[in-house]
């Protein structure tokens, strides 16, 4: 009878956790501010009521929650938009995060007193930035594209390096007779290979679900994050960058005609949330507040240098040769936030019982709280005083979405008309369409019209269009759609 009352308090909480994550998601939006916060102080208030210290269990909730969160933002990733930025964010998410390690390194030996090559590892650990963190706060923000393209290429392709380096310097703390070459040949290794896997299982994945005719639309989207765990694990298996071949696994399917595309990103988006809200709390639950206080001034002073020196420095050398102007850098470096990557790296030490790691987890615990607390309160109003708003940026719906209709040959094409289409301002019945493909609704401005042969297509309409799917390339050429979403 304890043990059947303990679990239905263990559901409560957990319902109760979840709940409030989700109302707490409103004034977080309101703000500006990341919700991870908010999640992080339920979960320090709960620590004051439940003692929790497993690092391993954190950890490993946390890389899950990572993979689902790279994959819902690699999915919402239009390679058109990427494309253009693919070089400085990459020189952002590799040489951006060595020289904000070593930046911030130098720092932390002489205000933590600790080792140079454990200064270093702290350095590694709050060197990238987090994708949760980034994705949450430009969302639904009319900041530059070309800006926004950057810093979601970046915090989606940094953590390899943030991993490498955290992983590569505990490993020399323990044996410093280690040739720092093996780990430089293991890096390429593990970039070039995560690249590999992740395009590779993207294509596949692409035909699977597209092949699948399943009963119940709701098994598409378990299939499509079943794919992404798949494939963390095989390029985990394989030495590769797990995280970085989620991420392009799931630009190729977010970037390729999908069956039930819609449906998957919105159960994704939901289920990122979920994972988040679960993550920082356990965070949260790591953290003793009693420990916070001792440690305070060298926690904020290692923050304040990272947001105002390392960040900044590594930003603008590793887009030395860039075209990027001085006011969009320095956009790019105050926007570097700090999150969930940073927090699970700090485990490591921990779980490999270093004697710096309580130390690290609660120094990274306050970088990553003043950086979502200031930082991302601010975004907004730095991009309007540097002129980086865009107000008739908007986010572009999806050119096409494929639902397929159960066992039939045939789908349900979702279809946002825009200027430059040969459909733009035509009437139905002027409109040569096959025998086999029909207009079955149309809307416009929030309300549904039925399609007759004298209903004008309008740029901003909706098309919902019946036909056969072998006949899915013909549907794309008929309406001249252009083809931002092809695979890369």
């Amino acid at each position: 009878m304890e043990q059947t009352t303990l679990i239905n308090l263990i559901v409560l909480l957990l319902s109760s956790l979840l709940l409030v994550g989700v109302l707490t998601t409103k004034f977080s939006s309101r703000f500006g501010m990341p919700a991870l916060v908010l999640f992080i102080a339920v979960g320090m208030v709960l620590s004051q009521f439940i003692y929790f210290d497993n690092a391993f269990i954190t950890q490993l909730v946390g890389i899950l929650a990572l993979i689902v969160i790279l994959f819902e933002g690699g999915m919402q990733t239009k390679f058109a938009d990427v494309k253009p930025v693919i070089r400085p964010a990459l020189s952002l998410s590799t040489l951006g995060v060595i020289i904000t390690t070593v930046v911030i390194g130098v720092c932390a030996k002489f205000i933590l007193g600790v080792s140079w090559m454990e200064s270093m590892l702290f350095g590694a650990i709050v060197g990238s930035t987090d994708a949760a963190a980034v994705f949450s706060v430009l969302g639904g923000k009319n900041i530059k594209k070309r800006i926004t393209s950057t810093l979601e290429a970046e915090s989606g392709s940094n953590d390899p390096m943030a991993v490498f380096l955290t992983v590569t310097l505990i490993e020399l703390i323990h044996h410093p007779e280690q040739s720092i070459w093996i780990h430089i040949l293991l890096f390429l290794w593990e970039m070039g290979f995560g690249l590999v896997v992740g395009f590779v299982l993207g294509r596949i994945g692409v035909y699977a679900i597209n092949k699948m005719n399943f009963d119940s639309s709701g098994l598409y989207p378990v299939m499509a994050l079943a794919f992404a765990v798949l494939t963390y694990a095989a390029a985990s298996l394989l030495e590769a960058s797990g995280l970085l071949a989620v991420y392009v696994m799931a630009i190729v399917l977010g970037n390729s005609d999908l069956t039930y595309k819609r449906s998957i990103i919105h159960f994704n988006n939901g289920f990122a949330w979920m994972v988040q809200i679960m993550m920082f709390v356990l965070l949260g639950l790591l953290v003793f507040p009693d420990q916070l206080l001792g440690i305070a001034w060298q926690s904020l002073a290692l923050s304040f240098i990272l947001m105002l020196v390392a960040r900044p420095i590594g930003v603008f050398l590793s887009l030395l040769f860039s075209r990027y102007s001085v006011r969009e850098k320095t956009l790019l470096s105050w926007a570097g936030l700090r999150g969930a990557v940073p927090i699970v790296l700090a485990t490591y030490p921990l779980l490999d019982e270093m004697d710096v790691g309580p130390l690290f987890f609660n120094v990274v615990f306050f970088v990553v709280l003043t950086s979502a607390i200031i930082q991302g309160t601010t975004i907004s109003w730095l991009a309007v005083k540097l002129g980086l708003m865009d107000p008739n940026e908007t986010s572009s719906p999806s050119l096409l979405e494929l639902v397929s209709l159960g066992k039939t040959t045939s789908e349900i094409n979702h279809i946002q008309v825009q200027k430059g289409m040969s459909i733009a301002g035509k009437a139905i019945q002027d409109i040569q369409l096959p025998e086999d493909i029909l207009f079955t609704a149309i809307i416009r401005n929030e309300q549904i019209i039925a399609p007759r042969g004298t209903t004008v297509i309008e740029p901003g309409d909706t098309l919902y269009v019946l036909s056969p799917k072998l006949k899915r390339q013909q549907m794309k050429e008929l309406f001249m759609l252009l083809e931002p979403e092809a695979a890369p």
